[in-house]
């Protein structure tokens, strides 16, 4: 589909955190047009992910329905969850610029698109399709801006490019090819991946089962049971039997005939050792699967060279993350952005290089024994405020500044 290139309309800057001049606003979108569903509340367990997986494999009717009900539900995990949000927090915390095609920064722009309350959403969303599959948005814009909807992925199917306005028929629209798309519309994502959701549960429904069974061992034989032996067949022993029974939590002595006999049943020979090990082995697995090691977990195994390697890997699945969100910030955001008349043609979205802190000083700390160093700019990289040259007694090492 051939689209052509809208002029820009005029931004008004003094009010680009809240009313952005759009040239059309488009208050009603597809999302108003899609009926809503209730979520039903089952317990999950692999047969329900392995048909899901079938459903979402079919090659004429494809859904993801089950699959995307049961992502909702394991994200319940905590671990699954912090894991998640503590590296997507990592894109999206990065300072960015936007710059012309000559590499200049545009401040004016720069700033608009920081103090607007659709990058965040945009950043998030597309940050989502690694975890759950294609992401489907839409702007719409009334007098307070742009905003940014995300489409219920119950209602996509990514593989035939359709938007269901009910997900429990085949009423929809072919999405790619509406005028929208592109502009309006955008779309993130690989069409025929699952997301890494997908492969987390398994550990997420086998850390779930471990924790219920070790939950009903404590309840079980947190506190041995009780037994008592009388005869059944009178019903006034029968009774003091089962009174005393149930005093037994406050009283803690009582009286009985010599013909009865009371005792406690052995208890558990296991402390839950067995499900303590699943409920780790799932944490680990999970942890590996999104942030590539396990940081800070393993408190018994744990040691600085782990943590320093681990930290490394984690560090290059965030860069890739951002390569990813300018990719398509450049690609698809920034043109839609332009078309709709938020920003001018030809920006360049780019995050801010990482640096080693500490290995840039150490290498600022060898360069100033042999040439001078810009004070100004030790103390913006460094903030340390230099006052001037110091006189060190001869023979006497500079000290470190992580020492």
């Amino acid at each position: 589909m051939t689209r052509t290139k809208l002029p820009a309309q005029n931004v008004n800057l003094k009010s680009a955190t809240s009313n952005q001049q759009i040239g059309k606003p488009r208050k009603d979108g597809y999302y108003s047009k899609i009926a809503p569903k209730a979520i039903s509340q089952v317990r999950s367990d692999i047969a329900i992910w392995k048909a899901a997986m079938k459903q979402a494999a079919l090659i004429d009717n494809p859904k993801r329905i089950k699959l995307q009900n049961l992502y909702k539900d394991v994200l319940v995990d905590s671990l699954l969850t912090s894991q998640i949000e503590n590296r997507k927090m990592q894109t999206i915390g990065s300072v960015f610029t936007l710059k012309d095609q000559s590499g200049k920064i545009n401040e004016e722009m720069t700033a608009l698109v920081k103090s607007s309350r659709f990058y965040y959403d945009l950043v998030k969303n597309i940050l989502d399709s690694v975890y759950s599959g294609t992401t489907l948005i839409e702007f719409l814009s009334d007098a307070n801006g742009l905003r940014v909807i995300t489409l219920p992925r119950n209602n996509i199917v990514p593989e035939k490019g359709i938007l269901l306005f009910d997900e429990t028929n085949d009423a929809g629209i072919d999405f790619r090819n509406a005028k929208e798309y592109g502009t309006w519309l955008l779309e993130f994502g690989d069409p025929t991946n699952y997301g890494l959701i997908n492969k987390s549960i398994p550990h997420v429904l086998f850390k779930r089962f471990a924790q219920s069974c070790w939950s009903e061992l404590c309840e079980i034989y947190g506190i041995p049971p009780r037994v008592m032996k009388t005869n059944t067949g009178d019903p006034v022993m029968l009774s003091r039997a089962e009174q005393m029974m149930r005093d037994m939590g406050a009283a803690a002595w009582f009286i009985i005939d010599e013909t009865e006999n009371f005792d406690f049943a052995k208890g558990a020979d296991t402390n839950g050792d067995v499900y303590s090990n699943l409920i780790n082995l799932c944490n680990n697995e999970i942890s590996l699967l999104i942030s590539g090691a396990v940081i800070g977990q393993d408190t018994k195994n744990g040691n600085e060279s782990k943590e320093t390697i681990s930290i490394r890997m984690y560090n290059n699945l965030v860069n890739a993350d951002k390569r990813m969100v300018e990719g398509y910030f450049n690609a698809l955001v920034l043109p839609a952005l332009f078309q709709i008349g938020i920003l001018p043609d030809g920006l360049i979205f780019e995050y801010a290089p990482q640096e080693d802190i500490a290995a840039l000083w150490k290498m600022t700390n060898e360069a100033m024994q042999y040439m001078e160093v810009d004070p100004e700019w030790v103390k913006g990289k460094f903030g340390i405020q230099v006052l001037g040259a110091k006189v060190q007694a001869p023979g006497k090492a500079a000290l470190s500044f992580f020492d």
